[in-house]
């Protein structure tokens, strides 16, 4: 039962996603696309210290452990 409570949340989490991003493409959105989301987190930084690039990478890797250990 937990398991498939979980799927069904992953996928509804992948379908307001998508209508996000649909909904950010459109013609005069004020809503950001991942990509623009994704340019502004890299940019941040901590005097010389990349932090916004560190926290997508360790973003990344949690993803990929949660994903693709198994």
């Amino acid at each position: 039962m937990m398991r498939t409570l979980a799927i069904g949340g992953f996928l509804v989490s992948l379908v307001l996603f998508a209508v996000v991003e649909w909904a950010a493409r459109r013609e005069g959105s004020r809503v950001p696309s991942l990509g623009a989301v994704c340019a502004y987190v890299m940019q941040y930084e901590v005097g010389s210290v990349p932090v916004g690039r560190i926290g997508l990478v360790g973003f990344w890797w949690w993803l990929g452990w949660h994903f693709f250990a198994r």
